[in-house]
């Protein structure tokens, strides 16, 4: 991680220089000459090239080493060949910091691969780089262009920042038509020594700072990464983030069941949802949620409330709502009343409304609507949902309309459009300059609002439990069952038969029904290793041949527990962010569900509670066709507990899985446990 010092001469400048600068149009050293003069940077500029003497109206220099100071950044727009020669010579020139266009590729002079070999020299130097194979950065509060490809020249500064890995998508946000407001974008490319968290800190580090936006390949310093997202938390500035590679490494069947159905993809889910960071699945659904969250600093509890001028659109977006987890909570008598006054003849006072009947006094009527579900307790977020159509006269009536509502109300008020491609930029323009955000699509603005949601949502949770911090515990002979008690943790009666005639023993004194296992296989459900419901001595005898025969004499006898809910609790430690727990559901039920849901430990028994919430399997502890409900609060402490072990077990347990933990009205009890400890 470099210095904030240091990287203020790279965001913040007073001086650049470009190495590779040119009057050929179309050029990189062309472009980035241009894009500094352009975006108006009040430093100095410094063309390099002993090609020319003068560049764009400026004294061009043979080399960096001719500046008569030393810069704050060398922008080198040069390609892999003469990349070595330029950097050796930036940084005896004493520059501060370095951008990089230039992939990095091939071999250096010193037979050591280029990227290597630069890497060398910038960390032997304490300089900063951005890049290389990237597109370069844009403060564009400070008119700071250093990039090497053409952006648009009328680029409005704002409260959003956008730190990426793709250097395509650099250029496509800056690109947008929404005309959103940026105050630093960054193409990280191959983060030298300086990485995403590094520009992460420095932006939330500026007031101007409303929302972070992160397109993630990867994540290069863990540690630091989590930092940032405690930095922004603390700060209160969402963090909206697209991951892929999420095939990238899927994992296959190990010693443990969590270990094969979470992957690494489940690791970044359990590390967002830790810091309450957004995670969107593309980027349409990314710029609703950072146009949403920039423009809305005030969140409120509750659903969405929607005005309509379409019933067939508001069908629609019941449907799509369902589908994303948008509550349209049913309004109160009098929200309804206040609707009935003004609606026309037929249409129903209703959450959403469709508000369109003969167009007479529409806009009014509209107004009225927004008002009176803003005035409603069960509404958090208000959507004036329309089609931004280009059209004579209905545009402006539109753009009127929910600006007079949005001045009405602290609650956050968007228009949702439906078909993207259909929008018209001047209506959309007129709308946005009132303040009031323009949403995209409708499963990508639901999307959206989905996130503000559930950022209102999680400002209402109480605060996580401290955790009680209990001494390392040495098991001895490695007993998963000790360890187990040593953390409270409910788990059938269980001993160990190495003989017939011991099973039997252990059998009468634990009471029928009771279960026998094979000891020492991790899957033993996959090699018929269990016998359930055992109900006396002779069921014992004939299930310990069986299982003695095929797979060895050594058993375990178990208390049967009475029957309930099956949830699988286990961890995995992932190499980058350490130990996770995974909750899905149990046995057989996992193939039924196929669902599961990773955390970071530790968490307290209201943590444990919204993660079993969001399984599949959740319909089943709540209780199912007659059946009583689970003792859910005993499942999540079973989890918090579990939780805590996981954390205090790091070094001495890479995995461990209950599978399955029996969730009854009676509590909840694990049946079975495997442990893989570190070697």
């Amino acid at each position: 991680m470099v210095g904030m010092l240091a990287l203020d001469h790279m965001l913040t400048p007073r001086s650049v220089a470009v190495v590779g600068a040119s009057e050929r149009r179309g050029s990189v050293g062309d472009q980035t000459v241009r894009q500094l003069i352009s975006g108006g940077f009040p430093g100095l500029v410094y063309p390099v090239n002993p090609g020319y003497e003068t560049i764009a109206g400026l004294r061009a220099y043979p080399t960096v080493n001719d500046i008569a100071e030393p810069v704050d950044v060398t922008v080198l727009a040069v390609s892999n060949t003469h990349l070595e020669g330029e950097v050796e010579r930036a940084v005896a020139a004493g520059s501060r910091s370095l951008v990089i266009f230039a992939s990095c590729h091939g071999t250096a002079s010193d037979g050591s691969s280029l990227r290597r070999r630069i890497t060398k020299l910038v960390n032997e130097a304490g300089i900063p780089v951005c890049g290389g194979n990237g597109m370069g950065l844009l403060n564009v509060e400070s008119g700071l262009r250093l990039c090497g490809f053409y952006q648009p020249p009328d680029l409005r500064a704002g409260g959003i920042s956008f730190l990426t890995h793709s250097g395509s998508l650099f250029s496509a946000m800056l690109h947008n038509q929404r005309d959103l407001g940026f105050n630093l974008v960054v193409s990280a490319g191959l983060e030298m020594n300086t990485s995403m968290s590094d520009y992460l800190t420095w932006v939330l580090e500026l007031e101007s700072t409303k929302v972070v936006a992160l397109f993630l390949e990867t994540i290069r310093d863990p540690a630091a990464f989590v930092s940032g997202l405690r930095m922004a938390a603390d700060r209160e500035v969402p963090v909206v983030a697209l991951k892929v590679g999420a095939s990238r490494r899927g994992r296959v069947a190990v010693a443990t069941h969590s270990e094969a159905i979470a992957g690494e993809d489940a690791v970044y889910d359990a590390l967002f949802d830790e810091h309450g960071v957004h995670r969107v699945h593309s980027m349409d659904e990314m710029l609703d949620t950072v146009e949403l969250m920039a423009t809305t600093p005030k969140t409120f509890p509750g659903g969405l409330g929607a005005v309509h001028d379409s019933g067939g659109e508001r069908a629609l977006l019941i449907d799509t709502a369902d589908r994303v987890g948008v509550p349209l909570p049913a309004v109160a008598p009098t929200t309804m009343e206040a609707l009935a006054r003004v609606l026309d003849p037929g249409l129903e006072p209703e959450n959403p409304v469709d508000a369109w009947g003969t167009g007479r006094d529409a806009q009014d009527i509209f107004v009225a609507c927004l008002d009176a579900l803003a005035s409603d307790p069960e509404v958090g977020v208000l959507a004036f949902s329309v089609d931004l159509t280009e059209e004579e006269d209905a545009g402006s009536e539109y753009g009127l309309a929910v600006a007079r509502a949005a001045d009405n109300t602290d609650k956050p008020m968007l228009v949702l459009t439906h078909v993207s491609s259909a929008v018209d930029r001047r209506q959309a323009r007129s709308v946005r300059e009132r303040g009031v955000p323009v949403l995209e699509g409708t499963e990508t603005g639901l999307r959206a609002i989905r996130h503000l949601l559930d950022r209102a949502e999680r400002a209402s949770w109480p605060a996580k439990a401290p955790r009680i911090t209990r001494r390392k515990q040495t098991i001895e002979g490695r007993d998963p069952l000790r360890l187990l008690a040593s953390y409270g943790i409910p788990f059938a009666e269980t001993h160990h038969a190495s003989e017939q005639g011991e099973a039997c023993r252990v059998a009468e004194t634990l009471g029928y029904p009771v279960v026998l296992k094979t000891a020492g296989l991790a899957h033993k459900t996959e090699v018929d290793g269990v016998r359930l419901g055992l109900m006396d001595s002779p069921a014992v005898v004939a299930a310990y041949h069986d299982l003695s025969d095929r797979l060895g004499p050594e058993v375990t006898v178990s208390r049967q527990i009475d029957a309930g809910v099956e949830i699988g609790v286990g961890s995995m430690t992932d190499p980058q962010f350490g130990p996770v727990v995974v909750i899905s559901a149990g046995g057989v039920l996992i193939e039924a569900f196929g669902d599961s849901i990773a955390v970071v430990p530790p968490v307290d028994g209201n943590g444990a509670h919204r993660a079993l919430g969001r399984l599949g399997v959740a319909k089943l502890l709540s209780g199912v066709r007659g059946r009583e409900p689970a003792d859910v609060d005993a499942l999540g402490e079973l989890v918090a507990r579990f939780s805590e072990l996981v954390v205090d077990q790091v070094g001495v347990i890479d995995s461990i899985d209950l599978n399955p933990v029996i969730a009854g009205p009676s509590g909840a009890v694990a049946v079975d446990v495997v442990v893989k400890w570190a070697t």
